[in-house]
This record gives structure tokens, sequence and C-alpha cells, in this order.
């Protein structure tokens, strides 16, 4: 997994953050700090955007568990997020269940797979974030 993030990053980086494999959907990097390490981690996700901004999506593809960066955000919400090609400073805060189903119900009516990662996850909750500037 980490060599495929790492071409989509620079793929990404190379093309003024556009990913063929992701044809118009809008990509965004979040580079967190490691809740146990420390260090950096630099991860490619789909974002939604809508009417009330930018937001992530804490699918690991429907896996029973939560991705790393999820613990890795919990743990230091403040990081740099990159989007097409600007970067900036971001807060990202945890949506409400309800909230998130609904950020979750809009996403999947653009990309049906997140439909299916909500299926696949169950009984886990797939948390969603707002991305605010900072």
């Amino acid at each position: 997994m980490n060599d495929w993030n790492q071409q989509v990053i620079d793929e990404f980086r190379a093309n003024g953050g556009k990913v063929e494999q992701f044809g118009d959907a809008p990509i965004v990097i979040l580079s967190t700090i490691g809740a146990k390490s420390g260090q950096l981690r630099e991860t490619p996700l789909v974002a939604g955007i809508d009417d009330d901004g930018m937001h992530v999506f804490a699918s690991k593809a429907g896996a029973p568990t939560n991705p790393d960066w999820y613990y890795n955000l919990k743990a230091n919400p403040e990081i740099k997020v990159e989007f097409r090609d600007e970067a900036f400073q971001a807060r990202l805060e945890e949506y409400d269940a309800e909230t998130a189903a609904a950020k979750i119900a809009a996403m999947a009516a653009v990309m049906p797979q997140f439909g299916e990662y909500v299926e696949s996850a169950k009984p886990r909750v797939i948390p969603a974030f707002a991305i605010n500037r900072i």
C-alpha cells in the first residue's frame, strides 16, 4: 500500500492535483504526524466537497478497522493539506455520527463504492472529518 500511495502522491504533485485513475474526483493529501512514531505520514484520499466545505472519510475501503491516519489525526488534528496545486494548514474535526452518515451518503451518490464501504465496514461506523483551514 505504501508504494501505491507514493505513486498516487507523485502523480498528484506532478499534475496539479489530478490522478488519472480517479478521474475528476477531488484528491487531497493529508500530512499527519504519526501518533506513536512522531514521523510525518502522507496519505492521499478522495475528498467530498459540498456547500459546507471539504470532507474526508476514514473508510479504509470498508475494512473492519480505522486506517492508521485516523489515529494520527485524533492525536494531532492540525495538519497540512494539499489540494490541487495548493497546500495549506488545516484543523480536521470529526463529525458526529449523524452528520458523518449524511456526508457519506452524499459521497456515495457521487461515488457508489463509498456505499459499498459502509456495508463492508459494518458494524464499524466510518468516521468523517471536516477540513477547516487555519
